[in-house]
């Protein structure tokens, strides 16, 4: 998959894939949840059909980020899946090129009609399929109709997808992010069309779960919040093998934590692995963070927390 970064690259892609038609699709598709892979499907298709490309233009950071990160008092949504692992997905899915555009107070304020005009029309779209609640350009202005009569007289062919339902519930990201946050993971996994899960690269920390004879891996993490806070029976894949173990997710506030950290206690496991990509697959959450009065408490904490999450798992 070729990857666009900004704007500021699309005379290059240009130069590099001359007169390239191409099948599209516009969004956030944060976790790739069924209903995004319906959109992504009928992108393949279109392209298949009419010798183009597949296409996914997508935001980063989220809109809703960029616009909570100027207000001191607004919290964004939490991320179901970071950038990295977004790309990831979208390549495993087959997509031919994504194009990532940099939301700033450039992209915040441009137009509708030149947003189409200076960053749509240089994608030589042949098909363009959205969302049925898509909106687009400053104060979110533009929506299907705007770009129906823009395609028209541009030769693009623009199509709104149908809402893709479980149960009669409209499936959508905000509703993966609940029910993650309400431990519903069986719901979540039939939403994304798999289990969550999250993957990182295991980063040196404080090393204070070896003095109590606990160690743990921690797990780089965006600084884009989770939709995971606590406690977790986790199962744990490294190097095509799966173990068990817990997780934390939280600041660690016993040990006067400030920052999120991610770190996973892999039972019966006592390698270095530093440098490693671990995928964590959390299965049931055991209980919320919280203070101790010392660290014997803690650890009489988490010994409980190792002999729930084994009878959870095994």
């Amino acid at each position: 998959m070729y990857l666009i970064r900004g704007i500021g690259n699309l005379e290059t892609f240009n130069k590099k894939f001359p007169n390239q038609m191409m099948s599209g699709t516009i969004g956030n598709f944060d976790g790739l949840h069924l209903g995004h892979q319906a959109i992504l499907s009928q992108v393949k298709d279109k392209a298949s059909k009419s010798s183009s490309a597949s296409l996914v233009i997508f935001t980063e950071p989220h809109a809703s980020e960029y616009f909570a990160a100027a207000d001191a008092g607004s919290i964004p949504p939490p991320r179901i899946c970071p950038w990295r692992e977004k790309v990831k997905l979208l390549k495993n899915f087959g997509i031919d090129f994504a194009f990532f555009l940099q939301f700033n107070k450039s992209l915040k304020t441009m137009t509708p009609q030149i947003f189409l005009d200076d960053v749509i029309a240089h994608l030589n779209l042949k098909h363009l399929i959205i969302g049925d609640d898509f909106r687009f350009g400053a104060q979110r202005a533009g929506d299907f109709d705007l770009l129906k009569n823009w395609g028209e007289i541009n030769g693009t062919n623009v199509i709104a997808h149908e809402t893709v339902s479980n149960n009669g519930i409209r499936i959508s990201s905000t509703r993966i992010r609940e029910a993650l946050l309400n431990n519903d993971f069986d719901l979540a996994a039939k939403l994304l069309g798999r289990p969550y899960t999250f993957s990182g690269k295991v980063v040196f920390g404080q090393q204070l779960g070896r003095t109590i004879g606990v160690p743990t891996a921690n797990l780089w993490i965006p600084k884009q919040r989770l939709p995971i806070s606590g406690v977790y029976a986790v199962k744990c894949q490294l190097a095509g093998k799966i173990l068990n173990g817990i997780a934390n997710m939280g600041i660690r506030p016993t040990v006067d934590g400030s920052k999120p950290v991610l770190e996973i206690h892999i039972f019966n496991f006592n390698k270095s692995i530093y440098g490693e990509r671990l995928t964590i697959e959390f299965k049931n959450k055991l209980r919320d963070e919280k203070k101790f009065d010392n660290i014997d408490l803690l650890k009489q904490q988490i010994l409980k927390d190792i002999n729930q999450a084994k009878k959870i798992l095994e």
